[in-house]
């Protein structure tokens, strides 16, 4: 596993048992909970859970460590997603925590939830398409508008509103679209 990043924020804690006294299997079921509740600040409409970012919880003698892997080397909301993380389980009263970013094994569209895929739509982004393989390494995707459902797509740039994401254009609805690119 390789680390790049580590965040801890102390904040006034809320009165609970302290995380040494649980069990610690129900503190990382309900630090899982907190932290995969946290939103993407690039896409509000997905939790990091449902991105498949937050990867890991660990609790040793009531110490908490969380890792978190960006969808992208370099993504600028991975630091904010730790701020959001630490802060969110101080004041559930679990913390402070230990926030790791991890880059190996690298983020996968596969580790997005169903459910993350049916909210991006609704947001509308198109989700990424299961096993895009050697056709997406070709730009040879088919991508459906997630407004109005239509095949008629066209690619406008590789990147769109995020490096993560690449600008789409529906010739039936004539609507631009983000598309969640697969990797």
């Amino acid at each position: 596993m390789i680390s790049i990043a580590e965040h801890r924020i102390d904040a006034p804690r809320v009165p609970a048992a302290p995380a040494s006294e649980r069990r610690p299997e129900d503190l990382r079921a309900e630090v899982w909970r907190i932290a995969g509740a946290v939103v993407d600040p690039e896409i509000p409409a997905l939790s990091i859970a449902d991105l498949g970012v937050l990867r890991d919880i660990r609790v040793d003698r009531g110490a908490i460590e969380i890792f978190i892997t960006p969808t992208y080397s370099g993504c600028p909301a991975m630091n904010v997603i730790a701020v959001e993380i630490t802060l969110a389980l101080a004041k559930s009263g679990l913390g402070p925590a230990r926030v790791t970013t991890v880059l190996s094994p690298a983020w996968t569209t596969d580790w997005m939830s169903q459910e993350g895929r049916r909210k991006l739509k609704e947001y509308g982004v198109a989700p990424p398409q299961n096993g895009g393989g050697r056709r997406a390494l070709f730009g040879i995707e088919q991508i459906n508008c997630p407004r109005c459902d239509s095949a008629d797509t066209a690619q406008i740039a590789e990147f769109g509103s995020t490096s993560c994401k690449a600008l789409w254009r529906c010739n039936s609805c004539r609507e631009p679209f983000d598309y969640f690119k697969c990797h």
